[in-house]
């Protein structure tokens, strides 16, 4: 870690969504998080990104809390739900709609996917703006019995804002650069949130000064430091950690089979021994870690 960048109280948290059990890159991301907020007497939050209706399961909510106490990682102050926080986000629109910065976007996943003129982004398809064009008057008569979501007119956001910039820990400045994420939604059609949006707004609102999350969230971070910009708060410090792969050299997910912390557990993996050689950059046979 940098100390030019470190604050002098870390305080960083574990956020999984309940869609499934935790596996061994889970618990690796959440030891450094933990340890990162121990080693400067800061604090270690715990909160459930369960803002997915259709795939978050209470049966997992209950599995994170077991897995991560069987780690022997305890969290400061109450365990944040999303779920519990849907006005925060909704107030974050709201600002965004008053800045002229949002749109509602009635299409579907089909119909983007087959748009020939969609560019590729770090994430896939961009969005191709079909519904950026639209008249006040053609989106009025679309929102009164067309489901839809809003996304962030990204160009005009990133005008608003100008250069933008965050630092990560490990490779320090990194120039922000949203515009080649698009137009991303900012709540969804099912919840009057995204992740993008509601991450943001929760590590504000519980004073998170480190984000450490795997390099895959590299680019949303980009998304992120414009949000913290138009709505006026704090940029954290971030590290983006390597990945860890399965066997077939592909990254580590909650359908996974036999690494599933409960699986360990089950196999009679002494938790004190398994958390010893993650700290060490140790990991069980098999599981390797990405390129930098």
């Amino acid at each position: 870690m940098n100390p030019a960048h470190r604050p002098q109280h870390m305080v960083t948290r574990f956020a999984p969504s309940p869609t499934g059990r935790l596996h061994v890159g889970h618990a690796w991301s959440a030891l450094m998080a933990y340890d990162a907020a121990n080693a400067t007497g800061g604090a270690f939050h715990l909160r459930i990104e369960d803002i997915d209706g259709a795939r978050s399961r209470e049966e997992h909510v209950s599995g994170i809390v077991e897995d991560i106490l069987w780690l022997g990682i305890g969290w400061d102050g109450e365990m944040v739900r999303q779920s519990q926080r849907l006005t925060l986000y909704e107030d974050a629109l709201d600002r965004l709609k008053a800045m002229g910065l949002v749109y509602p976007c009635f299409c579907t996943r089909a119909d983007i996917a087959a748009s020939a003129s969609a560019p590729h982004g770090p994430e896939g398809p961009l969005y191709p703006g079909t519904c950026r064009h639209l008249s006040e008057a053609e989106r009025e008569a679309h929102m009164a019995f067309t489901p839809h979501a809003w996304r962030i007119d990204m160009a005009k956001a990133a005008g608003i804002a100008g250069p933008l910039h965050w630092i990560d820990d490990v490779q320090g400045r990194i120039a922000a650069a949203p515009v080649l994420a698009g137009d991303v939604v900012l709540a969804r059609k099912d919840a009057p949130t995204s992740y993008h949006l509601a991450a943001t707004v929760d590590d504000a609102a519980m004073g998170i000064s480190f984000v450490l999350r795997g390099q895959d969230l590299m680019a949303a971070t980009d998304i992120h430091r414009l949000l913290q910009a138009l709505l006026g708060l704090p940029t954290p410090l971030y590290r983006h950690h390597r990945l860890l792969l399965g066997p077939d050299g592909k990254r580590l997910a909650k359908r996974t089979q036999g690494i599933t912390l409960a699986e360990l557990r089950e196999a009679g993996v002494d938790p004190g021994i398994l958390v010893r050689d993650l700290r060490a950059g140790v990991f069980p046979v098999g599981i390797s870690l990405s390129e930098p």
